[in-house]
């Protein structure tokens, strides 16, 4: 089969080969995909020029890619929840990675069903980023009838995080480009902030939460809107030990990453809140619980590009250069 993979970290290179390889054999509580289409994310160049060795160190040429749609082809022997002709999607496991390629075989509590309103394409836009957002209000412990505040809620995390929340009976506050200040709201958001006429560190206070998608200045501000005792998860600052701990690294990977995010945990300690970096992990009834969700308001995610897969450098170069209105997605 066909397959794209990454051949050596480089900082200055994210392109991969493609080539061919084995088709997988699955193990008894797999499933094997025929992938319909990919989710292209920033992740993926993340992991070509190594940014995240220290959390997943993986083996070269690996496969690359980490979001996928397809059909289920072939069923493990223990496998009781899906039947061959399933529509799947989901994020693969950490450390079998692989949705660059013509077929996966996956772990099959990393999958949900697709629902049936949304297209393949439409559908891998949703998994990375709906179970990133589901992980974080885990984090925080989020409890209905509290606030969040969701900063950059016009983009892409927005536009799946909004309606979670929502769904989870939070009251959402969120920030942004004021042209899209009525599709937000639309989205279910309570209120909207448009940054450029209204500086939410002076109007906004006494937040429970805070889902960071920013990152740099903008999470100390973030800070400084909370309740004590508030928890803040940012997708874009630093990981910290707390993190280092949470996904069972080694010994010296905690003691490093302690020192990596001090900076953030001195800040929270300032502010009286509690601090966490997340890297999304695959939970396929996390997934079903977003699927489900989805089904019911009928959202869709907005899509930027669909690229052929043997066109899977310039997704990738898009989402490492272009202004994206959406996802970039591959179809095979």
């Amino acid at each position: 089969m066909k397959a794209a993979q990454h051949t050596s970290y480089d900082k200055q290179n994210i392109t991969l080969s493609v080539t061919e390889i084995a088709k997988p054999s699955i193990t008894s509580n797999q499933v094997l995909i025929k992938v319909t289409a990919a989710g292209v994310n920033p992740l993926d160049n993340m992991i070509s020029r190594g940014e995240v060795k220290m959390i997943v160190p993986y083996k070269l040429p690996q496969t690359a890619g980490n979001e996928v749609v397809g059909l289920v082809e072939e069923v493990g022997s223990n496998v009781t929840k899906f039947a061959v002709g399933d529509r799947v999607f989901g994020r693969l496991p950490l450390d079998n990675i692989g949705a660059f390629a013509e077929y996966v075989a996956v772990e099959v509590q990393a999958l949900a069903k697709v629902p049936d309103y949304l297209t393949d394409v439409e559908a891998a836009a949703v998994p990375l980023t709906a179970l990133t957002i589901m992980q974080a209000l885990d984090l925080m412990k989020a409890q209905a009838g509290k606030t969040i505040f969701i900063s950059g809620g016009t983009g892409g995390v927005g536009g799946m995080a909004i309606p979670i929340a929502k769904a989870k009976g939070l009251t959402v506050i969120t920030n942004g480009d004021g042209v899209n200040g009525e599709r937000v709201l639309a989205l279910g958001a309570d209120r909207f902030i448009d940054y450029k006429t209204e500086d939410y560190t002076e109007t906004v206070k006494d937040v429970d939460y805070v889902l960071d998608t920013l990152g740099g200045a903008e999470t100390e501000k973030q800070m400084s809107i909370m309740k004590k005792g508030g928890h803040l998860v940012s997708l874009r600052a630093m990981p910290n030990g707390d993190f280092a701990k949470r996904m069972n690294l080694p010994k010296w990977k905690q003691i490093l990453l302690q020192q990596v995010g001090r900076k953030f945990d001195k800040m929270a300690v300032k502010y009286g809140v509690h601090y966490h970096f997340i890297f999304v992990e695959s939970n396929g009834e996390q997934l079903q619980e977003v699927a489900d969700i989805f089904s019911k308001l009928q959202i869709k995610p907005s899509i930027d590009t669909v690229y052929p897969f043997e066109e899977v450098n310039a997704a990738l170069d898009k989402v490492a250069n272009g202004r994206s209105r959406g996802k970039t997605v591959l179809s095979f």
